[in-house]
């Protein structure tokens, strides 16, 4: 892969991981367009390890505070018993969906739905469902329901909100995409929504990318292949820490309508791709 082909993948996920419109979508359609034989093999997955720096470096003092809540609920056999173990608490139970899915499902994900025909259908089917929880957002503030903060998160969201995590799994997807969407259907504001999303990004995106780095390492070692994904994952995580702080930002002021436009038009611009002979 050339160096140039690393930094554009690199930017493509940075931006697209963080932002609900699927990075997994744009980094296959992407691929195939550049003429790569196998877009969905483990680099496409591993580059994805950049943007989980970009992450632990955003949130590094939310992350210290949540790791050592766990290690002292641990040594007193406790749960949760302080504000930040709790959410620590949240984030491992909010993993366990993508987990199970990941490990029994993977390779019958890849083989139904890492193609773009289904990429376009799921992007499709998750924007209309993100606008449906904006208008149950909207509903809940029509009857004067305040939107919920992170300290309100209970045990039954985090594993609602882990649940749609795992169907992130389907290219097109996209992880913070349904996560935030789950999000508002619990009530959440947008703000809390996206945090708990990227918070719980961590366990999911660094067990996929070890395990792929471990399972095809002979591949991605090789010289060639290793300096652009080494190239890729500097560009990714710098690209992701600025993504995550405009996420942010935007979430505090506007809703994810633009996104859902967004991923709507992306769908069909994939299956006008298709039809046009030009996607495979």
């Amino acid at each position: 892969m050339p160096i140039w082909e690393a930094v554009l993948l690199g930017i493509i996920q940075g931006l697209t991981e963080f932002l609900p419109i699927s990075s997994t979508a744009h980094l296959l359609v992407a691929r195939n367009l550049l003429g790569h034989e196998k877009p969905e093999d483990a680099f496409t997955v591993v580059i994805q390890l950049g943007t989980l720096v970009a992450v632990f470096v955003y949130f590094r003092s939310d992350i210290a505070k949540m790791l050592r809540g766990l290690v002292a609920d641990v040594r007193v056999r406790r749960f949760a018993s302080t504000p930040e173990s709790r959410l620590g608490w949240f984030i491992v139970l909010g993993s366990v969906p993508v987990v199970v899915a990941g490990f029994t499902l993977k390779k019958w994900l890849k083989a139904t739905f890492f193609n773009p025909t289904s990429i376009a259908t799921v992007a499709i089917a998750f924007a209309l469902l993100m606008a449906l929880s904006e208008w149950w957002a909207a509903r809940r503030a029509r009857r004067g329901q305040p939107p919920r903060t992170e300290t309100e998160i209970t045990w039954l969201d985090a594993l609602w909100i882990g649940a749609f995590q795992a169907l992130a799994l389907m290219p097109g997807g996209s992880r913070s995409g349904t996560t935030i969407t789950a999000g508002l259907f619990a009530g959440l504001s947008r703000p809390a929504a996206a945090r708990f999303s990227f918070l719980l990004s961590l366990p999911a995106i660094l067990g996929a990318g070890l395990k792929e780095m471990y399972d095809e390492r002979a591949t991605l070692l090789a010289s060639e292949q290793l300096r652009a994904l080494v190239v890729g994952l500097l560009v990714s995580a710098v690209v992701g820490y600025f993504a995550i702080a405009f996420l942010l930002s935007f979430l505090k002021r506007y809703s994810t309508s633009a996104f859902v436009v967004y991923r709507l038009l992306l769908g069909v611009g994939i299956l006008g791709l298709i039809a046009a002979g030009v996607l495979k």
